[in-house]
């Protein structure tokens, strides 16, 4: 029989308990492997360009955000998807390599905006253009119309998530 790994895992379950619907499998196994891979491409990318996914995260949210490419400290928590603690950590450590500034709010002096520099956009600019040329090497086996199903796909998926709709079950 052809097909991948998970294939081979689908079949010995239908094997094995032929009374449980394991169809799942051939989508959620797959994209939990995908995603492991992914993960380890894009980290030894990040690696070699000499930074991680933390560093990253928080500056290209800053970037993406636009000119003049600041938030306050939490509204880039909430993008960046981590709790106070963690972004107050990353805060400080991109503030100590010049990366990224703190500054009071103009309206309110208890809020802090974090602004990107000149150095942080550089880099998060260089990373970028790096890991997108990567990324794109990752889809190659992928035809344009695959790529456009895909996308739909996993869009309508997330969406679902992210709507609350795993609450339901």
């Amino acid at each position: 029989m052809s097909g991948d790994s998970v294939d081979a895992i689908r079949r010995a379950w239908a094997r094995e308990r032929p009374d449980v619907d394991s169809s799942s499998i051939g989508i959620v196994t797959r994209i939990w492997r995908l995603a492991r891979a992914l993960d380890r491409a894009r980290a030894g990318t990040l690696e070699a360009l000499g930074t991680d996914a933390a560093t990253l995260d928080a500056l290209a949210t800053l970037r993406r955000a636009g000119p003049p490419y600041r938030l306050t400290a939490g509204e880039l928590q909430r993008r960046s998807l981590v709790t106070s603690g963690a972004i107050t950590q990353r805060l400080d450590r991109l503030e100590g390599t010049g990366l990224v500034r703190r500054e009071p709010d103009d309206d309110d002096g208890r809020v802090v905006q974090v602004v990107l520099t000149p150095r942080g956009r550089r880099l998060v600019d260089r990373v970028f253009v790096a890991l997108m040329e990567q990324e794109q090497g990752l889809l190659a086996p992928l035809s344009s119309a695959e790529r456009t199903r895909l996308t739909a796909t996993l869009r309508t998926w997330l969406g679902w998530f992210e709507g609350g709709g795993d609450r339901h079950r």
